[in-house]
């Protein structure tokens, strides 16, 4: 057993490089948390971490963000779409600068479905790298304090192309555990594809009901057709490809993509992974109008 030495983590400033940095360095892993904007960085971890500015589309950044580094947390933003010019050459960079085990952090189902970015970054990666963990959660709980907050927050409903698709919500907290056993131990889980999700599956109309009781006040599920939720994305500011990428995921769990209950988490954890309801009390104050 032979943990990795110097981890890189990307866009550690978002939801999931942010827990991922903290769990690590709470482990005694050495960190550098990187991403495009050093005040976001340094607003999420403080001077605790190291930071590095990292611009995937910016590849004089790469060289810098992976100096000394031989394990990589990769996270695609949401923003970038395409990764032929992005995530693709920021591989090979660290393959050169002398990576040596990659986490990455897919999706649910990407190693068959070529209409999400994930799947040629994994392809990428089967193809050039040696050490390589993916690791494919199924939809987070952590997108109701996100990509839906201001829609339960200001208008008191969760409105999503899901109908009643059931999902077995996973949370950050416990991903970001999983990538610490990988990188603790990086030979032993060389190769592997880990599907990872909560350890039950729940309609959107529980979701709601669920906050209803936790906020004290209704929230109302809005089954949306793919076309509604498609100008509902436009209308929040979301660029095309992302609006395009978010329909695809979620018109994948009106049919069931996500709610199949993986033991996989739980055998890695040791332990149960967190409910949905366990996400929500512990971040009610996220939906206050």
């Amino acid at each position: 057993m032979q943990r990795t030495g110097l981890v890189v983590v990307t866009a550690a400033s978002g939801h999931v490089g942010r827990e991922v940095v903290r769990v690590l360095a709470s482990k005694g892993h050495s960190v550098r948390a990187a991403g495009p904007s050093l005040s976001a960085l340094r607003a999420a971890h403080g001077d605790a971490v190291p930071t590095a500015r990292l611009d995937f589309r910016d590849r004089s950044t790469f060289e810098g963000a992976l100096e000394g580094s031989s394990g990589l947390f990769l996270v695609r933003p949401p923003a970038i779409a395409e990764v032929k010019s992005t995530l693709l050459p920021f591989i090979d960079a660290a393959v050169s600068s002398g990576v040596e085990h990659v986490v990455f952090l897919s999706v649910i189902g990407a190693g068959e479905n070529p209409l999400v970015p994930h799947y040629l970054v994994e392809q990428h990666l089967r193809s050039t790298v040696e050490g390589y963990t993916f690791l494919r959660p199924g939809f987070f709980a952590q997108n109701l304090g996100g990509a839906y907050r201001d829609d339960i927050a200001s208008d008191g409903k969760l409105f999503v192309p899901v109908a009643h698709g059931r999902i077995a919500f996973v949370d950050i907290r416990d991903v970001a555990e999983v990538a610490a056993v990988v990188f603790a131990d990086p030979a032993a889980h060389r190769g592997k594809a880990y599907t990872l999700t909560g350890p039950e599956a729940v309609s959107f109309e529980e979701v709601a009901e669920l906050l209803s009781e936790v906020l004290g006040r209704r929230i109302k599920y809005e089954p949306a057709s793919v076309v509604s939720f498609v100008r509902h994305l436009h209308d929040r500011g979301l660029p095309l490809s992302q609006v395009a990428v978010q329909t695809v995921l979620h018109v994948g769990l009106r049919y069931g993509q996500a709610e199949h209950v993986d033991p996989t988490l739980e055998q890695l954890l040791g332990r149960r992974g967190h409910t949905v309801e366990r996400y929500v009390r512990d971040h009610h104050h996220l939906w206050r109008p």
